[in-house]
């Protein structure tokens, strides 16, 4: 499978981050416009998407910045963007919080600053989560794949253990929530969460990340995957006797991202479900044509609740997955350090250029005499 296909797959994958942020925020902000029953005050909805925007704007030009930031300075007229992007994005911010305040009304203040604060910790739980998925998804596919795929086999597996064996309540938040399925689940979930881990590992498409190529003049995702996806022996005694295996280091990976999405996991739904109880959101939106519904989160899949029901678990998971590349994985690639050697003043690049230099000669890894 060729590069430009690989690149179309993840530009898809970010594509539906995006999608699912904006229903997630918006079905947050309906919620919270509810909750407060203020249908008359100026510009809130607007200030919220407007907010929402900006967000995506810094997020996304962040990644952007990260690892495309060589290829998109090439470009005269976008080399500004790339160079002041943070400050731009404060701009924009400040806009909105001028925004925001002159369209203060005198009797409405409390709910105006708590609809302000409901917009910026949706932004928090929905933008940032997405930013985090984005970058997971640039490691390599099988950080986006394996992660949200462990999701839905606890969410299927739990209730298929709990709907036959469960008999012990887990927590009161959800009573229908046992620790049969619990346990089951994370069962489940570990055994799945290797074999897909196993699968993928043997292919080039899942594991190679996006990078510029400096001798091609694009993006490309062609890599000799990293010592993760190649299959290593490793000794182990078991009943006094040493034996050697053979398997790919990132299912050890793979087991503590399963363990994750088993335990801590299914308490992003508990956390939803405590939220919804704790505003009594049952009847707060009404429908075009009909009388009120008992809506949970919005009524978009029909028996399950809103978009927000079905991702609560997944935003936890990548954060964890985000987290968790930045602590044992990921270091500092040469796409991210030669944008910030481009940014330095000619001088800087030259006093940088003389001692990489000279320490590569000290240590016989070139010889330039």
């Amino acid at each position: 499978m060729n590069g430009a296909a690989t690149i179309n797959s993840d530009q898809h994958a970010g594509g539906v981050a995006l999608a699912v942020q904006v229903k997630c925020f918006q079905e947050i902000i309906s919620i919270g416009y509810s909750v407060y029953r203020i249908h008359g005050l100026p510009w809130f909805r607007s200030l919220s998407w407007y907010f929402l925007l900006t967000s995506n704007y810094f997020f996304y030009g962040e990644n952007l910045v990260d690892y495309f930031g060589v290829a998109v300075s090439r470009v005269d007229s976008l080399r500004f963007l790339v160079k002041y992007h943070r400050f731009l994005s404060f701009c924009l911010y400040c806009i909105g919080f001028v925004w925001f305040v002159l369209s203060l009304v005198k009797k409405y203040y409390m709910k105006q600053f708590s609809l302000f604060a409901w917009t910026h910790v949706a932004l928090l739980i929905v933008v940032t989560q997405s930013y985090l998925i984005i970058q997971n998804i640039f490691e390599g596919l099988i950080w986006f794949i394996v992660p949200v795929s462990m999701i839905v086999c606890n969410d299927v597996m739990a209730y298929m253990f709990g709907f036959f064996f469960g008999r012990t309540p887990l927590i009161q938040l959800s009573p229908k929530k046992t620790w049969e399925g619990f346990i089951g689940g994370g069962f489940a979930t570990v055994i799945f969460g290797l074999v897909a881990s196993y699968f993928l590992c043997q292919f080039q498409f899942f594991v190679c990340p996006i990078e510029y190529s400096e001798a091609e003049g694009r993006m490309i995702i062609e890599c000799e995957p990293s010592y993760l996806f190649r299959p290593q022996e490793y000794s182990i005694a078991l009943f006094g006797a040493s034996k050697t295996i053979t398997m790919y280091p990132f299912l050890l990976h793979s087991l503590s991202m399963s363990i994750f999405s088993s335990v801590i996991g299914p308490f992003g739904g508990f956390f939803a479900s405590g939220f919804k109880r704790a505003f009594k959101i049952k009847v707060l939106f009404k429908r075009v044509g009909t009388s009120s519904g008992w809506i949970d989160f919005g009524d978009m899949i029909p028996g399950h609740g809103g978009i927000m029901d079905r991702f609560d678990c997944q935003f936890l998971m990548a954060t964890f997955v985000n987290v968790y590349i930045s602590s044992f994985i990921r270091y500092a690639s040469p796409q991210k350090l030669l944008n910030m050697v481009y940014n330095l003043k000619p001088e800087e690049q030259l006093q940088l250029f003389n001692q990489l230099k000279d320490s590569l000669e000290e240590r016989n890894i070139i010889n330039l005499t």
